[in-house]
C-alpha cells in the first residue's frame, strides 16, 4: 500500500528564523573574537522589539544591538512598513555568564577529556531519497522557500516580503520509494495590492505556480523532475491576504523549528535545539556528528536508510551509548548490534574530538540558520567581523563539515572483512 508523508519548511524571515539567525550571529562573532567562548544565547522577536537572553564567558567583547541589527536588514526587515525593522527596533540584552557549575564540568585539565556541556540523546539521520541523502519532502520544502528568497531579492517577484512557509506531500509506495508529490502549500507575505483581494490571489499564484515552480523543478535530476506531475494540488496562501508577517503577526523564539533544521519529521530529534550554542554543548555538536556518521554510511552502501541515536552525560567526555538502526534495509551480513561496534571504533564521539574533527570552534553557524542544518553543500568561505572593539578579522572557514564524505571508503573497506 502506497502512503503520503508530508514535511514543511519556513523562510529566513520568518519570526522564529530571525531568532535562530540573530542567536547564530552573536555565536558568531563571539567565536571570531574569542574561538573558546562558551555561548547559550537565546532570542525573542516581536512587533517592534529583540530580547536577547543566555548564558556567555568570553574573553572579548561584542556590540550584541548591532549584530542583532545587521542580521534583521540582510534579512530584508528594513522598511517600517513591516512593523519590525533593523533600523528601529529596540534591542534589549539580558545575557549573563555562564554558571561556573556547569563550566566545571565542561572544562577539564586534558583537552580531550572536556566533557559534555549537558546530558540528552541526539539523532543522525540519512537516506537515498536524494543525492544530498535527506528526506525528499523536506529538500524540496526547502529549496522552495530559498529560491523565493532570491526571487524577492533579485526583485524578480517585487511584491514579496520576507515571512513565508512552504509544505510538501509525497505519495511513497510500500518500499519507501516516492512516486510522486501530491501536494505543494506556500504562503508568502506580500505588500498591500491596490486590486480586490481574489485578483491579488490570483496574482500571487500564477506567479509562483509559473516562475517559481519551473526553478525548483529544473534544479533536480530528471528522477526528481518526473515527480512534478500535472495533478499536483497547489494551495497558495491559502487562508487569502498575507500583508501583516514577520515579527509583527507572530512573535518568534530561538529553537522552535528544530523539526525543519533536521529531516522534516523522518528519523527521529532528540528535542535539543541548535542555534545560539558553541559546541560544547552536544545537543549542536553530537547531532551534527550523528549525521555525519549516517551520511557516510548511507552513501557506502550499508543501508538504504541508517537512523543512529548517541546519548550523554553531562560533564563526561565519552557517550553513555550509541545505537545504529538500519531500518530494516541492511545490505550488510552483520546485525546492527555488530556494525554499531564498528563505527563506534572507527568514530571518536568526545565532544573534543568532534569539535576538532569538524573545526567547530570556527564561525560557520549563521549560515545554519535557515533552510536547514542538514542535507547542505560543505564549502569554504572567507568570513569578515567587524568589532568596535577589536577591529577586523577575517576567517576562512568551511561550512557544514558534517556533510563531506571523507569517511566512506574506509568504511567500504572495514565492512568488506
Amino acid at each position: 500500500m502506497s502512503y503520503l508523508f508530508t514535511s514543511e519548511s519556513v523562510s529566513e524571515g520568518h519570526p522564529d528564523k530571525i531568532s535562530d539567525q540573530i542567536s547564530d550571529g552573536i555565536l558568531d562573532n563571539f567565536l571570531a573574537f574569542d574561538p573558546n567562548s562558551k555561548v547559550a544565547c537565546e532570542t525573542l522577536v516581536t512587533t517592534g522589539q529583540v530580547i536577547l537572553s543566555g548564558e556567555v564567558t568570553s574573553n572579548t567583547y561584542i556590540d550584541v544591538q548591532d549584530i542583532a541589527r545587521n542580521v534583521i536588514k540582510d534579512i530584508g526587515y528594513n522598511n517600517d512598513q513591516y512593523k519590525f525593522s533593523g533600523e528601529s527596533c529596540a534591542v534589549m540584552s539580558l545575557i549573563h555568564e555562564q554558571s561556573e557549575d556547569i563550566l566545571r564540568g565542561v572544562e577539564k585539565n586534558e583537552k580531550e577529556e572536556q566533557g559534555a556541556g549537558d546530558q540528552g540523546i541526539m539523532f543522525g539521520y540519512a537516506c537515498n531519497e536524494t543525492d544530498d541523502a535527506i528526506p525528499l519532502t523536506l529538500d524540496i520544502a526547502n529549496r522552495l522557500l530559498l529560491e523565493l528568497s532570491n526571487l524577492r531579492k533579485s526583485k524578480i517577484i517585487p511584491y514579496l516580503r520576507p515571512d513565508s512557509k512552504s509544505q510538501v506531500t509525497v505519495e511513497y509506495d510500500e518500499n519507501d520509494n516516492p512516486l510522486r508529490i501530491d501536494t505543494i502549500v506556500i504562503s508568502t507575505q506580500h505588500d498591500e495590492f491596490d486590486q480586490d483581494d481574489q485578483k491579488m490571489l490570483d496574482k500571487i499564484k500564477k506567479d509562483l505556480i509559473n516562475i517559481l515552480i519551473p526553478i525548483v523543478k529544473n534544479s533536480y535530476s530528471s528522477k526528481i523532475q518526473k515527480l512534478f506531475n500535472n495533478d499536483i494540488k497547489f494551495h497558495i496562501n491559502p487562508t487569502g491576504k498575507f500583508v501583516i508577517g514577520g515579527p509583527h503577526g507572530d512573535t518568534g523564539l530561538t529553537g522552535r523549528k528544530i523539526i525543519i533544521d533536521t529531516y522534516g519529521g523522518r528519523g527521529a530529534h532528540g528535542g535539543g535545539a541548535f542555534s545560539g550554542k558553541d559546541p560544547s554543548k552536544v545537543d549542536r555538536s553530537a547531532a551534527y556528528a550523528a549525521r555525519h556518521i549516517s551520511k557516510n554510511l548511507v552513501k557506502a552502501g550499508v543501508s538504504d536508510e541508517i537512523l543512529i541515536q548517541v546519548g550523554y552525560a553531562i560533564g563526561i567526555a565519552e557517550p553513555v551509548s550509541l545505537n545504529v538502526n538500519t531500518c530494516g534495509k541492511s545490505k550488510l551480513s552483520i546485525s546492527d548490534s555488530q556494525l554499531s561496534n564498528i563505527v563506534n571504533e572507527i568514530f571518536d564521539l568526545k565532544p573534543h574530538s568532534i569539535e576538532s574533527r569538524f573545526k567547530l570552534r570556527d564561525p560557520i553557524y549563521l549560515e545554519t540558520a535557515s533552510y536547514g542544518h542538514m542535507g547542505r553543500k560543505s564549502e569554504k568561505k572567507t568570513k569578515s567581523f567587524n568589532s568596535k572593539y577589536s577591529g577586523v578579522k577575517k576567517i576562512e572557514v568551511e561550512l557544514f563539515p558534517w556533510e563531506k564524505l571523507e569517511y566512506v571508503e574506509q568504511l567500504i573497506k572495514t565492512l568488506k572483512k
